[in-house]
């Protein structure tokens, strides 16, 4: 059937109708030339007019009223049953299915949809949706992109008492969640009332945490469970350790008892591997580092004293920092606030045995310890002014090490993605990227995160976002450019090259010193040596001395005899010529003859010049 509409509108309000017609061109106005005017200008050769095509855009800036957004989910494990089945009972539920499973229409339905399903699955396996077609070719990284981060967002502490951020632990199933924890560290400025949470902030909402922890005491150190991600382990200010499980609330599930934990606030832990992801060990400013299990937190499993007889013998080390490697399930090492790293191995036999190493070299606190994930023989430690790489195959200097930065540095770790990158933090609020491919004498990224100090930073296991915490309590997310987080070409060989070669020179070096050492033993033995000698010759003639005094004196009377003679000639001949005329010539001894005088004649002629003066 044809659908027709007709359109109806009067000639009037159409509008005039436009006629045109041919006509020739009417002169308006006729303006002569005037040569006068000339003068008033100035010939412009060449003549350069621009014209702008763009259009004029004007830009106006809303600032958009902030709401609070809160995410709600509801679980719904069962349902759909009749009032009259209770689905907790096992009899009634079957029953009732064995009841729908007779009925002819379950029977049609099923058969229908089993139809459709065997339809799709058919096509599935004639057309793969999932293939790659672009899977041999690989992606052009960018390598001249210069060093760049960005600030994503800023997740600030609730409380009106702002607190530092002691710690930061990334969810371990992806970028959008993290936990931190919160502490006021100056312990004789903490106020009556300081708050005791922390929290869990998801990164797309910034307004408000996401999970509230409420401790016994001030958080130190949070960390995932890297098995399971609803349990939480936090270390804190009063030397506890406890167990939160975000299932169940957020006070602490468990805790263990305060008679036997540290008896100093809670520094570092760490979760070995283990097969139930249940163990843990911490250190403390006490000396002690603790094993416990999480299933059980009654008593700790193992303790070892930080005492190392290569170091100081009898003195009890405080630790800090603790460092794990998985690949390593042995070995661990520990950073202390006297500035030395301790390595330890766990399947000694005494205490003694169980710390193997140490490595001296910070004039402070080691505040971050840390393995590299590409190579693990070469560590990386941040403490005083300076960061510094370490290699266990040159024990007694590191191989690579920073100038002295003008601020006190708070904190660092490595790139997970790359091998040649790390970050440090420091006391005026900056975060420094180092590449030491690219050069080693300045960091080649350093961004000003905020005015206050940093105090911990973490960075995410894709090497994309960085955490920093911050002294008054805001936790400030950086992205990193592609040239900082993407592994660039042939980055782990070159890496692996400059270790070997700086680990190589110092091995050279340390020989060096051993040779010089060496050396300045055995001088001063053989000075000792020399010394005893000379002290033996010294007593012996000490015997001999006792028989030679007489011979001695007797040679000394002698000698000033002898003297007293010589001056006493040389007086007579002054006398002599002084009683001679002058017109008579000075009689000249004979050459060849000396006079010997004996000791009477000395005294006769000492008489005579007595009486001669007296005259």
């Amino acid at each position: 059937m044809e659908i027709v509409y007709v359109y109806t509108k009067k000639r009037s309000e159409f509008g005039r109708q436009p006629l045109f017609t041919d006509q020739s061109a009417v002169l308006n106005v006729d303006i002569a030339p005037d040569p006068s005017l000339r003068n008033n200008f100035i010939e412009k050769d060449p003549v350069d007019m621009a014209v702008h095509y763009a259009p004029e855009m004007s830009e106006h800036e809303a600032n958009t009223e902030c709401y609070e957004t809160e995410n709600r989910g509801m679980n719904h494990s069962e349902g759909g049953w009749p009032k009259d089945i209770n689905p907790s009972e096992a009899e009634q539920v079957i029953r009732y299915r064995k009841k729908v499973e007779k009925d002819e229409v379950y029977l049609q339905t099923l058969q229908r949809l089993g139809n459709e399903m065997d339809h799709f699955l058919k096509q599935n396996n004639a057309i793969d949706i999932y293939e790659e077609y672009f899977e041999g070719i690989s992606v052009a990284k960018i390598v001249d992109e210069p060093p760049s981060a960005k600030t994503v967002g800023i997740l600030r502490d609730p409380q009106e008492l702002k607190r530092t951020v002691t710690h930061i632990s990334w969810y371990p199933d992806g970028a959008h969640r993290l936990a931190a924890a919160y502490s006021m560290l100056e312990f004789q400025k903490s106020p009556n009332g300081m708050p005791l949470e922390s929290y869990i902030w998801a990164v797309d909402n910034p307004n408000k945490p996401e999970h509230v922890l409420k401790p016994s005491s001030p958080l130190l150190c949070l960390e995932y469970n890297p098995k399971d991600p609803h349990l939480l382990v936090g270390g804190c200010y009063n030397g506890q350790l406890a167990l939160f499980d975000m299932r169940k609330g957020s006070q602490p599930l468990e805790t263990t008892p305060i008679e036997i934990s540290h008896k100093d606030p809670i520094h570092k832990f760490v979760f070995p591997s283990s097969k139930t992801g249940s163990d843990v060990f911490t250190t403390s400013t006490d000396g002690f580092v603790l094993w416990w299990d999480t299933r059980k937190l009654v008593e700790p499993v193992e303790k070892l004293p930080l005492e190392f007889a290569g170091y100081k013998p009898g003195v009890t080390l405080g630790g800090i920092v603790l460092e794990y490697e998985s690949t390593m399930p042995t070995k661990f090492m520990v950073g202390t606030e006297e500035g030395v790293i301790l390595s330890c191995n766990r399947k000694a036999k005494t205490p003694q045995e169980k710390i193997t190493t140490a490595y001296t070299g910070h004039h402070g606190p080691i505040y971050a310890l840390q393995r590299n994930s590409f190579y693990t023989n070469k560590f990386l430690s941040v403490g005083d002014w300076t960061a510094r790489i370490w290699s266990e195959d040159a024990k007694e200097s590191p191989i690579i090490w920073t100038k002295y930065s003008p601020s006190y540095l708070t904190d660092g770790c490595w790139s997970p993605t790359r091998p040649a990158v790390f970050f440090t933090s420091s006391a005026t609020g900056t975060l420094d990227v180092w590449d030491i491919l690219f050069k080693q004498t300045s960091p080649a990224l350093t961004v000003q995160v905020c005015e206050e100090s940093l105090h911990c930073l973490r960075v995410h296991d894709q090497g994309k976002l960085v955490a920093c915490g911050s002294h008054s309590g805001s936790i400030t997310l950086l992205e990193l450019s592609n040239s900082l987080s993407l592994l660039q070409p042939d980055e782990k060989q070159n890496i692996s090259a400059l270790f070997d070669r700086e680990t190589h020179r110092e091995k050279i070096l340390e020989g060096r010193r051993r040779e010089l050492k060496l050396k300045a033993k055995q001088m001063s033995a053989a000075a000792a040596a020399v010394a005893a000698s000379a002290s033996e010759e010294k007593a012996g003639d000490n015997q001999e001395e006792g028989e030679d005094l007489v011979g001695e004196a007797e040679g000394d009377f002698w000698s000033a005899i002898a003297q007293e003679q010589k001056e006493i000639e040389a007086r007579e001949r002054k006398r002599q010529e002084a009683m001679v005329p002058k017109n008579q010539p000075t009689p000249i001894p004979e050459e060849g003859v000396d006079t010997v005088v004996s000791p009477e004649e000395l005294k006769e002629s000492s008489l005579e010049d007595k009486e001669n003066s007296a005259s």
